[in-house]
């Protein structure tokens, strides 16, 4: 019996070395498709980081690395692990108990959703497709000019950076074409990527980001109104 004792023992520790040298999970081509850099955002595109998602299995899926500023941008990623997918089509970032912190689905290709409670709507996309990153507040605000279709000018307006609410003061300049006048522009925000006058009558005025100086109104028509900075 005595002599068996080592023999036991080294059967044990060769156990316990295959057990740790099982091979890693195939990866399916869903995960393939997900390993390498992207860009992790929240809704209006003004906080941003990368994550890049790992081939190398971990205790709960896939290994992940998050830049070092997202952290500070988005405090749960301390809390992320690791990941995996599909799991119902879904995209899991995962603690080191394998619970789920963010709960992605794909809402279109590349680009994947989240919404979170107490922080909105998180978003992961593959930075070849990603948008630039969306206008500031303080970039927008300024001096502009409301104009027809045709170039004839409507209205001048001043957009400040006075916070309102969940918005920020307008103010109209004198001489604004009557019907523009009536309407009462009193606010203004940004709603993802596009620019949003709002009147003290009737609905907001919607508008996007034709180049750095000029926003269209939307839905586009041959003569919609534009907001070009003065």
């Amino acid at each position: 019996m005595r002599a068996l004792r080592p023999l036991l023992c080294v059967l044990a520790l060769a156990g316990a070395g295959a057990a740790a040298a099982q091979p890693q999970p195939a990866l399916t081509s869903q995960v393939q498709g997900l390993v390498g850099t992207w860009e992790f955002s929240n809704a209006e595109r003004d906080k941003i980081c990368t994550v890049s998602f790992q081939s190398e299995a971990n205790a709960v899926g896939y290994k992940l690395q998050f830049d070092p500023n997202c952290a500070s941008l988005f405090p749960l990623v301390r809390d992320i692990a690791g990941w995996k997918y599909p799991d119902n089509d879904l995209l899991y970032l995962l603690d080191a108990q394998g619970r789920a912190v963010v709960s992605f689905s794909e809402v279109e290709d590349s680009i994947f959703e989240a919404p979170t409670p107490g922080i909105g709507v998180l978003f992961l996309q593959n930075p070849a497709a990603a948008p630039a990153p969306a206008k500031t507040p303080t970039q927008v605000a300024g001096n502009w000019t409301l104009k027809r279709g045709d170039g004839s000018e409507l209205c001048q307006l001043t957009l400040t950076s006075t916070a309102v609410k969940d918005a920020f003061a307008l103010t109209v300049e004198p001489g604004c074409d009557p019907q523009i006048a009536q309407l009462g522009f009193s606010q203004w925000r940004l709603e993802r990527e596009e620019l949003v006058l709002v009147p003290t009558r009737g609905n907001p005025w919607r508008f996007e980001s034709l180049d750095d100086v000029t926003w269209g109104q939307l839905p586009e028509t041959d003569d919609r109104v534009t907001l070009v900075k003065r």
